[in-house]
């Protein structure tokens, strides 16, 4: 499988980086071929500017100012998302990536006719993501309704293959986590991207 990692956090020593590491290498191992974009380390700018807004449904325009990204997903049959969640949700940076590269046409047709919008990147067939949390579980679940996790999960499965898997770990309350619940987590992440086919 062609795997695309979206990979967001701005500090290359971070906990999130050694997580991305040992994704890929557990990915590659299983076979898999893995294309990451580092969003920071590129510069990627998340922000929709107002003539970008403007041709947001043209065909063709709306791709131009993010057409090396749209290649990326076209290419891909599973899409990993790698990143912290900060203030219950996805980073900016990761938030204007969805805003800016997910455009109408390229990745979704507009609703019509009275049908709702519709899948166009039909082969991707896995949407994961791994990220850590402040927040404990119980917090993030019941009283936050998980926002981040809804947003990449159940937000892009409509516009995926019908059948797309997901698959979302997270490690939550990173901020007290020892130094062994760290490499536990790193090992359940390679162990569940181990077994992906």
């Amino acid at each position: 499988m062609r795997i695309l990692l979206v990979y967001c956090h701005p500090c290359p020593e971070s906990f999130t980086a050694a997580i991305r590491d040992r994704a890929v290498a557990a990915l590659a191992g299983a076979g898999h071929t893995v294309e990451v974009v580092d969003l920071h380390a590129e510069g990627f700018n998340p922000v929709m500017e107002a003539a970008e807004r403007r041709d947001y449904h043209t065909p063709g325009l709306n791709e131009q100012p993010v057409a090396a990204h749209l290649a990326a997903l076209r290419r891909a049959e599973g899409l990993l998302f790698v990143y912290p969640t900060w203030w219950y949700g996805l980073p900016a940076m990761l938030k204007g990536w969805l805003d800016r590269v997910w455009v109408p046409h390229a990745t979704f047709t507009m609703p019509e006719d009275g049908r709702p919008i519709g899948r166009v990147l039909t082969d991707i067939r896995l949407v994961a993501a791994v990220s850590t949390l402040g927040s404990p579980w119980w917090w993030w679940r019941f009283v936050m309704s998980e926002p981040g996790r809804r947003t990449l999960l159940r937000g892009l499965r409509p516009l995926v293959h019908p059948r797309c898997r997901t698959l979302w770990l997270a490690l939550h309350e990173i901020d007290t986590a020892s130094a062994g619940q760290r490499e536990a987590f790193l090992e359940k992440v390679g162990n569940r991207l181990g077994r992906v086919r």
